[in-house]
């Protein structure tokens, strides 16, 4: 009997001895608390610790992400907007994480949100909707340093979805379809201005050559003569057609001149007298 009861009091204290083996996995770490004081961390793998005097704590040291639930505010001009966040954090010092803070991932959402509220009232509409990755850094600085003393690391904080009021969005549409149409005539004014200049340029060089005129005027013809299921009518440029003008006046003056001189031919002929009337007259019948 008494061998029985050594092995059961054996066996029962083998298995205390067991029970403070401890499994971290490689993402998690150990918080150790013996009779309530903090002792050390442990992991990731396999440890022990003292039995019914110890405690364990783990903590999560991969990257956490928490919505910002949407947040009413009113930004510095007057505007209100509903506007909600996306923070990523992780833990850096475990201990920290258990022993300074009762929930750091509740405590983390309650900082972001007033963070949020608090930076985007300080900031107009415009430069939330222009400069959002200014205000995700100044919103990741702030919420850092109030989170440091848990043992946390934010890295990043993101403006997920901004709602405007309907008024708002009207107004803003009124706005960009206006500053539409002002690029739109700044360009085509800018576009008639470098097309005179170049026109102007074009017109010059003319000027200077007369043959350019002709060479973009057959161009032209070339251009036309590709659409063969129409009839074209075209004026015929005066410069064309001046130089066999000016030749076919020439030739006609040239026959003018020759039609009314006299040949030396002719000059050489002696001068005959007017025919006369050498015919008798007729002799009238004898009376008798």
């Amino acid at each position: 009997m008494l061998i029985g009861a050594g092995s059961i009091v054996g066996f029962i204290i083998l298995l205390i001895l067991l029970s403070g083996f401890k499994v971290a996995n490689q993402y998690e770490r150990g918080i150790v608390f013996i009779l309530g004081r903090l002792s050390n961390t442990r992991g990731p793998g396999l440890y022990w610790v003292i039995p019914m005097i110890s405690t364990v704590r783990k903590v999560d040291l991969r990257t956490l992400t928490i919505e910002v639930p949407p947040q009413e505010v009113i930004t510095r001009d007057n505007v209100t907007i509903k506007v909600n966040a996306v923070v990523y954090f992780y833990v850096v010092d475990p201990a920290k994480a258990v022993t300074n803070v009762f929930d750091y991932m509740r405590a983390t959402v309650q900082i972001a949100q007033t963070t949020l509220r608090n930076v985007l009232g300080q900031s107009e509409l415009d430069q939330i909707l222009a400069e959002r990755e200014l205000i995700n850094r100044r919103l990741q600085t702030i919420i850092d340093e109030h989170t440091e003393p848990w043992g946390v690391k934010v890295t990043t904080v993101e403006l997920k979805d901004l709602e405007l009021p309907t008024t708002m969005q009207r107004a803003m549409a009124r706005q960009a379809e206006a500053e539409r149409e002002k690029r739109a005539k700044i360009i085509a004014a800018d576009g008639e201005f470098q097309a005179s200049r170049m026109l102007s340029e074009a017109a010059a060089v003319i000027a200077r050559e007369p043959a350019a005129l002709q060479l973009r005027y057959l161009q032209t013809l070339v251009e036309i003569a590709v659409e063969k299921n129409s009839t074209i009518i075209f004026p015929m440029p005066i410069d064309l057609v001046e130089p066999l003008t000016d030749l076919l006046k020439s030739a006609a003056e040239r026959a003018k001149v020759q039609k009314s001189a006299p040949t030396a031919a002719d000059s050489t002929l002696p001068t005959l007298p007017p025919p006369t009337d050498s015919t008798p007259p007729p002799v009238p019948p004898d009376a008798s």
